[in-house]
């Protein structure tokens, strides 16, 4: 039997590692499990809490602003997991900005997992290029795209 209410809890909890994660809070870490497990592309998979914190240092100094409108969201859930097929927008410090469905960066997919009440394991399935530099893997042209 589906534990409903233990699904609706972890769709919650995975709307709230978005606003924290876009407000910079770092209270963010609060919902990760002790045996947290993160990965995301050219990052690769690396375990407990700091790795999210050096996932973010990544970013340092090129990262502006980064937004996830959660109420478009597809939440799947079942059991233990949660799968949340999402977008972006936001923008880089050298001025230049994306936003999915217009530029052909910022859509992803999550896919989470949660013990004891808290997020065990998550791992991002996205392009990095978010605004679109890495111009030679572009095989198939831009012309006519709805992103």
């Amino acid at each position: 039997m589906k534990d409903e209410r233990a699904e609706d809890r972890n769709i919650a909890m995975a709307k709230e590692y978005f606003v924290r994660g876009d407000a910079g809070r770092a209270d963010l870490l609060d919902l990760f499990h002790p045996e947290f497990q993160l990965y995301f592309p050219k990052f690769g998979i690396k375990r407990g809490a700091q790795a999210f914190t050096e996932l973010v240092s990544g970013f340092a100094g090129q990262l502006q602003s980064i937004e996830h409108d959660f109420r478009t969201y597809n939440f799947i859930a079942a059991g233990p997991y949660v799968v949340v097929e999402g977008t972006t927008r936001g923008s880089m410090t050298n001025g230049k900005s994306w936003e999915a469905g217009k530029t052909p960066g910022g859509r992803f997919c999550n896919v989470f997992e949660f013990r004891d009440n808290l997020i065990a394991r998550v791992h991002v399935y996205l392009d990095p290029d978010y605004v679109s530099e890495d111009e030679p893997r572009f095989r198939w042209g831009r012309e006519g795209r709805t992103w």
